[in-house]
């Protein structure tokens, strides 16, 4: 998140958290001398902000017909390999109905309008044959186009990477209006119990949003692409009802180097409970809870009645919520660890009431701990953060801002008495 001041900066963590904590440094700048009346000086032109089909097609045409691609040489028109991993959304990773969307009609424009790309399947063997790479984030901003206070538009980045030469050789970007925008989370993202922005999915952002043309690519990108392939066909086969083949899948990618990211156990744990598995999918969950605190923060999708501590009363969503409440209650008993739960809401309404609620979710969920774990009860300090920490920032207290509702879990200091500091 960029501050007010003269010059944006990145505002730095606080303490890492599975949500991310943005933190805005409000600065102040000196007041310039004011011109005449009379002076002619041009006023700062706003940034055009078109039509969701409008905006995409312009920024996938400014990638395509600016990219700097390898010479072609002589003889027939050369054919450059292109794979396009997965849009997603430039604060929480995730994939939805409109980054699908976005795909197909950038793919479709390259098919039609750009012959030079050979479109191919986002797979590990053709990742293998370093082709040219498109990733995209689709972000939602302020007027400011920053991603704090009220979102009024959505910032479209397309960045075009060469594997071969390991930089950036086209990019794209433009805003566009939200009217028409479908931000649900696809099955896999909308069914994950946990959130973290990993290295992997940081670095895909980064690769887009912190790039110009000629800039190496994120080496952490770089390095997991591979394995980046492999979750994609995994949540491909989730999203389609494959769920055992889902399953093979996410195994598989466990075994590879950078296969331990959260991704992986959640599409584990999503492929056992749907298949029915119950000892499986526990087993599966705990994972999550200890690459939680081994990361010192975890992210949980509880879903709550408007305005209430009551868990949504939907037994498709919240018949596992006893399973996970066991599970981060057990495990975080046994690592010792103390923690702070913190409650979110959505912006929607006063923010002092927003406050008061996100603090009673905290403590309803440390109550349920506590009654799994009362030794735990001395290591945990329940806090609000109202909608300071949203990540989406919509307000539409639907689907698609769900994880601005979330109850996250801080690793903390414990004091010399075994308490948790902050108590």
């Amino acid at each position: 998140m960029m501050s007010k001041n003269c010059f944006p900066t990145l505002a730095g963590l606080s303490r890492p958290m599975v949500a991310l904590v943005l933190i805005a440094t409000l600065g102040s700048c000196a007041t310039p001398p004011q011109p005449p009346t009379s002076s002619t000086a041009p006023a700062a032109q706003a940034v055009p902000v078109l039509p969701f089909d409008e905006a995409i097609l312009k920024a996938a045409n400014d990638l395509f017909a600016k990219a700097q691609l390898p010479p072609a040489g002589s003889g027939s028109p050369i054919k450059y390999a292109l794979v396009i991993d997965p849009l997603v959304d430039g604060m929480t990773g995730n994939q939805s109905a409109a980054t699908l969307s976005m795909q197909s009609r950038i793919e479709q424009l390259a098919r039609e309008k750009y012959p030079q790309f050979e479109v191919r399947p986002f797979s590990a063997s053709n990742v293998e044959k370093s082709p040219l790479v498109l990733v995209g984030t689709f972000t939602p901003v302020n007027k400011e186009g920053k991603t704090e206070g009220s979102r009024e538009a959505y910032r479209i980045c397309l960045a075009l990477a060469d594997l071969k030469s390991g930089k950036i050789v086209g990019k794209g970007a433009v805003r566009a209006q939200p009217q028409g925008v479908d931000a649900t989370p696809t099955p896999y993202f909308r069914d994950s119990p946990a959130w973290a922005k990993d290295p992997t999915t940081e670095g895909y952002i980064k690769t887009c949003q912190g790039t110009k043309p000629g800039d190496p690519i994120n080496p952490v990108y770089a390095d997991r692409i591979k394995t980046a392939a492999l979750i994609s066909e995994a949540i491909e086969a989730y999203d389609a009802g494959r769920y055992q083949q889902a399953l093979d899948r996410y195994t598989q990618v466990l075994q590879t180097p950078g296969g331990n990211q959260l991704r992986t156990y959640n599409g584990i744990y999503l492929a056992n409970w749907k298949l029915g598995r119950s000892a499986a999918a526990t087993q599966s969950f705990g994972k999550i809870v200890d690459y939680g605190l081994a990361n010192k923060r975890l992210a949980v999708q509880f879903l709550f009645k408007p305005g209430s501590t009551a868990f949504l009363p939907n037994p498709q969503i919240s018949r596992p919520y006893p399973l996970w409440l066991k599970q981060i209650a057990m495990r975080a008993d046994n690592s010792n660890a103390c923690l702070e739960i913190a409650g979110h809401t959505s912006p929607t309404g006063p923010e002092p009431i927003n406050q008061r609620l996100s603090l009673r979710r905290a403590e309803y969920i440390k109550q349920r701990l506590d009654s799994q774990a009362p030794e735990l009860g001395k290591r945990t300090i329940a806090t609000g953060k109202g909608s300071s920490e949203n990540l989406v920032g919509t307000g539409k207290d639907d689907l698609t801002d769900a994880l601005d509702r979330r109850v996250s879990f801080q690793v903390i200091d414990c004091a010399p008495s075994g308490a948790p500091t902050g108590s």
